[in-house]
């Protein structure tokens, strides 16, 4: 039955681009058309975004080749690999991936407690969402699935995810600003990353301005949640002068994501979140560290890797992904790898058995994301039919306009 119309308005607000559960189209007649409105609207909506994906993996892919390295090393790349550290890292995976998903819940205890089943759930489905989207697009998957009438509003929810993503920048610029300084590199440097036209210095100082970048947009959400009136009217003063309407949504728009450090404010939350992103970031350097060592990344005297050059891998890698990044992270994901190496590790190393560790990294994590993605699709019926009316998948066109008067009945 059509609801009323502040509950249709307030519906369409919420879903930005999907039809009211409340439409006046049967049932029937919907699922015969929602198809092929969804993929075109879909491909029409992130048209750009598509394109610019394919160039970008292009550009990456052809400049690693060009290079001397490829997405699938050779045969004998892998002849110093022991097999026993892949189940290994296979597990430090799964438990990675398990507190990356269920800390989430700290954030949403302000406004609601959500089993943490259900977040594990949805959490492992928006990754999936997030790697095969190009320009993480697939951000919004996780919210939307989340989201609850009367209960958790996408606007929370959301704000929820952007403070999750400033809190892992910022922390992991930080370890990685702490391994550029602290842990030694091989001396000399080499002029450029293996594999790549870039140099190695612009490699480090690129880790600097990561760390910049994220502590800049923690403190601009953070005023907004602690003085949000001053910040409100500062944003005003500074952009208003260009555009009134662009000063103020963008002040509309940091207000909402400030809500997401409302757990800041409630000490237990805080704390357990804070102590499960080090636990998530903590076993992903250690998985990675394992990996590394049973692949035969070594130094030129024959030592193994590090723990401390682990975490500098780690954090290069996480400040490459920042790249306007294609589906499955392909290119991006290879080139923040090589970039680490390169600072530690002799070229031989790094083209031989680095390239068997990044391909061996890369795929189980793709396969690992996109499995436990499938197991809850599948053990959750709903998820499904959820996921396909998330906003970067539904149609652009706006739903049905509301009919003046309610029908009689509802057929």
């Amino acid at each position: 039955m059509l609801g009323d119309r502040a509950e249709y308005e307030t519906c369409y607000s919420e879903a930005a681009l999907v039809h009211s559960s409340a439409s006046a189209v049967p049932a029937t007649e919907t699922s015969m058309t929602d198809k092929p409105q969804e993929e075109k609207g879909f491909f029409r909506r992130h048209a750009a975004k598509l394109v610019a994906s394919v160039v970008i993996t292009a550009g990456i892919l052809f400049t690693l080749q060009k290079g001397g390295l490829t997405l699938v090393p050779e045969g004998g790349d892998f002849a110093n690999v022991r097999w026993v550290t892949v189940p290994i890292y296979v597990v430090t995976l799964a438990i990675m991936s398990y507190f990356r998903a269920v800390r989430w819940r700290f954030l949403l205890r302000s406004f609601a407690d959500v089993p943490r089943k259900r977040v594990l759930a949805v959490s492992w489905i928006g990754f999936a969402a997030i790697l095969l989207m190009p320009f993480r697009i697939g951000e919004i998957v996780r919210p939307y699935m989340l989201r609850e009438k009367g209960k958790i509003s996408m606007s929370s929810a959301t704000g929820t995810v952007v403070a999750e993503r400033v809190v892992d920048g910022l922390f992991l610029s930080i370890v990685l600003a702490i391994t550029l300084i602290f842990i030694p590199t091989i001396d000399p440097l080499p002029a450029t990353v293996v594999g790549l036209p870039v140099s190695v210095q612009q490699v480090r100082t690129s880790g600097f301005v990561m760390l910049g970048i994220f502590t800049a947009a923690f403190i601009t959400i953070a005023v907004f949640y602690v003085a949000r009136e001053w910040a409100r009217r500062m944003t005003l003063a500074v952009f208003g002068n260009v555009s009134k309407r662009l000063g103020e949504k963008l002040a509309e728009t940091a207000e909402k994501l400030a809500n997401g450090l409302h757990f800041l404010g409630r000490g237990r939350d805080a704390g357990g979140f804070l102590f499960e992103t080090t636990l998530y970031w903590g076993i992903n350097a250690l998985g990675m560290w394992i990996l590394a060592w049973g692949c035969g990344i070594v130094h030129a005297d024959g030592s193994p890797i590090t723990f401390g050059e682990a975490c500098a891998l780690m954090g290069m890698l996480g400040c490459t992904i920042l790249i306007p990044g294609p589906p499955g992270l392909l290119g991006v994901f290879q080139a923040g790898i090589y970039a680490g190496m390169t600072m530690y590790f002799p070229t031989e190393v790094v083209t031989g058995a680095g390239a068997a560790y990044v391909f061996l990294l890369y795929a189980i994590q793709i396969i690992w994301t996109l499995a436990s993605a499938g197991f809850f699709l599948a053990v959750d019926r709903s998820a499904l039919k959820t996921l396909s009316k998330a906003s970067v998948l539904a149609p652009s066109e706006p739903p049905p306009p509301l009919p003046d008067r309610a029908p009689a009945s509802n057929g």
